[in-house]
Formats: C-alpha cells, sequence, structure tokens
C-alpha cells in the first residue's frame, strides 16, 4: 500500500509515519521512491506505537520496547549438533544441519585425527615405559 493508504489505515497522518520512520520507530518502505510500498507489517507498528501512546508511553520507550522486541525475535533458532568423541581428552561439536557430502568430509578427517592421536598416544606409551 501508499503512503496515503498506510496514514488512512493506521488512522494518522502521513507525516506522522514520516516521523516515525526517521525516528527508527517504523522501518523504510519496502520500496522506495516515487511508488514507495508498506506491508501488513507497517500497520501493525504503527497500531502497536498508537496502542503504547494511549497507555502514556513515550516515543523513546516506544522505541525501546520495539527494538527490545525485534532483538528477541531475531535471535536464531537453536540448532542441533553432533558430539564425537575422538579420545578421551577430545571432543568435536558439529552442526546437525551440514550437507552429506560436508558431513562425509568431516568423518574422514575426524578418523584421521582418532588415528592420528592414538599413535601419539601409543607412542607416549613406549617412552613412559622405559
Amino acid at each position: 500500500m501508499r503512503l496515503i493508504e498506510l496514514a488512512e489505515a493506521a488512522g494518522l497522518p502521513p507525516r506522522t509515519v514520516r516521523l516515525y520512520i526517521a525516528r527508527g520507530l517504523l522501518p523504510g518502505p519496502l520500496r522506495a521512491g516515487r511508488n514507495a510500498a508498506y506491508g501488513r507489517e507497517h500497520l501493525e507498528t504503527l497500531r502497536k506505537i498508537r496502542a503504547w501512546q494511549e497507555k502514556g508511553l513515550t516515543l523513546v520507550q516506544i522505541r525501546n520496547a520495539l527494538l527490545e522486541r525485534e532483538n528477541r525475535e531475531a535471535l536464531p533458532e537453536p540448532g542441533g549438533l553432533w558430539q564425537y568423541q575422538i579420545a578421551p581428552e577430545v571432543t568435536v561439536l558439529v552442526r546437525h544441519d551440514i550437507p552429506p557430502w560436508r558431513q562425509r568430509q568431516i568423518r574422514l578427517a575426524m578418523q584421521r585425527m582418532q588415528e592420528e592421536l592414538k599413535t601419539q598416544q601409543e607412542g607416549l606409551g613406549d617412552d613412559s615405559e622405559k
């Protein structure tokens, strides 16, 4: 929707919408320029701003509340990890969402590492017995 349509739907003058964008309360349009377009998220945010203003919050408080909410929503989903015990003192963590070709590469590298650590440990064991 265009700026005028957004402002009407939110019950605000267009210059207030521009003010909110300038103050960081509202993101800029989806498309800029002469055919600037705003989406449903813009309208929802404007409604939240009005509701908070009716509760007595200042624009600074509203901006902080919006930033806190945005930061909470921006957190990535927790990722799963595979844990491999290579040696008693060595553990390797691998993300679970990697492609199969990468899984094969990692498994081969871990096998080589495990063999190398075992060889080194056996070599140290021989020296410690002497």
